[in-house]
């Protein structure tokens, strides 16, 4: 069966005919494509299509498709069976070897998603602190806990909404949202309302309202009003972490983080995510303590096997040079154009905004600003070419491994092709 015909199915037994809404192409027209298989840098689609990659499911696939060395790690726990509900050498293995890449993390638990991670460092908060105020910043997007989706990135900013229905008033009552990267309004709101505020949650480099990144001394901000006021600090990594080297973007850039969330990449492609920090914080989960969180896959063998060696491999190879030098070379060639289009870029991360600022966005509403019309033309035309991108105005492009100089050079030829005629 095609795409066509899949999609018509899914939409009789799906909701939207998809199982997460970034995945509808209702922002950028047409329907969704259907993957049979993922190879090196390359998607192949139920119509036989085949697309370089810009979107590496959403970031994990850092080694691109299928990589060998996670696919045989996979394989052979496989072996030994699924799941079992019960501790394993490799949960052990992959908490140690957390803990000594971000010096921040002395203890840390395994999950499986980074909605998982992110409630679950939430509520660690909350109970440590004895405080129910958490103070996060718009188009930040942390999970779908219900108290998270108030002004949150991703999927809500592409379908035009900045929270959900089924968030109780009770439940965002309790958030304070700020405008990302203004230091300003962080200090009032710690001066006012410090003792209330259990934690600070922000994407230290923000991936869910296009690439945004850090104000000088925004971060450093965050730190140092938080241990003022006795507030935790929780940098959400689930994109960030072991995406800029091998470990989180907290320890590169100096932020000591109490607790640190983690996914995407760590699970090298399976769902498995994690949360830790500071010992004080982490002893105060279930068993040792009255926070409780669980999971009874939590710690998966097979997820944590090619989690294991994703990182091993990023650590032994360090390509993170190459990917930013790939990144850069895209981001300079889109701001050469004169164009109404502006390219963000930080390692091998990318956004390119249809904007008429010659600026790049700071916040959210310099975010909402873009032309979403012309978005949704060029990731036709690109579409049509052989490059899949995320289909969203506010999520990022990767660059991967895997991929070549050459392919590189074709994505540009093609982005000079196109991004002319919109």
């Amino acid at each position: 069966m095609n795409s066509e015909t899949l999609f018509a199915k899914a939409e009789k037994v799906i909701p939207g005919g998809v199982n997460s809404p970034v995945r509808a192409f209702g922002s950028v027209g047409g329907n969704p494509i259907y993957v049979e298989k993922g190879e090196g840098a390359y998607l192949f689609d139920a119509d036989g299509n085949k697309y370089l990659d810009f979107c590496s499911s959403w970031g994990p696939l850092i080694l691109g498709h299928a990589n060998p060395a996670v696919l045989d790690a996979a394989k052979s726990t496989m072996d030994n069976g699924l799941t079992f509900g019960a501790c394993n050498s490799k949960e052990v293995e992959m908490a140690e070897l957390l803990c000594e890449v971000i010096p921040s993390m002395e203890m840390v638990r395994m999950v499986n998603s980074g909605t998982e991670a992110t409630m679950s460092a939430l509520r660690l908060a909350r109970g440590y602190t004895g405080r129910q105020k958490v103070l996060k910043f718009d188009g930040c997007y942390h999970g779908h806990a219900d108290y998270l989706l108030v002004a949150s990135g991703s999927g809500l900013l592409t379908g035009g909404i900045s929270t959900s229905a089924g968030v109780s008033a009770e439940a965002a009552s309790d958030v304070i949202v700020l405008p990302y990267n203004d230091i300003e309004a962080v200090k009032e709101v710690f001066a006012a309302k410090g003792n209330e505020i259990a934690a600070v949650i922000v994407e230290p480099i923000a991936g869910n309202m296009g690439l945004v990144e850090p104000a000088e001394g925004f971060l450093e901000t965050l730190r140092e009003e938080s241990t003022k006021a006795g507030s935790v600090l929780i940098l959400d990594e689930v994109i960030t972490g072991f995406r800029m080297g091998a470990t989180s973007f907290g320890t590169i850039a100096g932020i000591d983080a109490d607790l640190t969330c983690l996914g995407k990449i760590v699970g090298g492609g399976m769902p498995l995510a994690a949360f830790g920090g500071k010992k004080e914080i982490m002893q105060n989960l279930a068993p040792l303590g009255s926070v409780y969180q669980a999971g009874t896959l939590s710690g998966n063998p097979v997820a944590l096997a090619a989690g294991l060696a994703t990182v091993k491999t990023l650590i032994e190879t360090n390509p993170y040079a190459a990917m930013q030098a790939k990144a850069t070379k895209i981001a300079e060639a889109v701001n050469s154009l004169n164009l109404p289009i502006i390219c963000a870029q930080k390692g091998g991360m990318f956004t390119i905004f249809f904007t008429n600022s010659k600026e790049l966005p700071k916040k959210l509403d310099d975010v909402k600003k873009c032309d979403t019309e012309k978005f949704a033309k060029y990731h036709r035309m690109m579409l049509e070419k052989g490059f899949y991108l995320s289909p969203s105005q506010f999520e990022l492009g990767f660059t991967s491994a895997v991929q070549t100089d050459e392919e590189i050079d074709s994505f540009i030829e093609a982005l000079k092709e196109v991004l002319p005629q919109l």
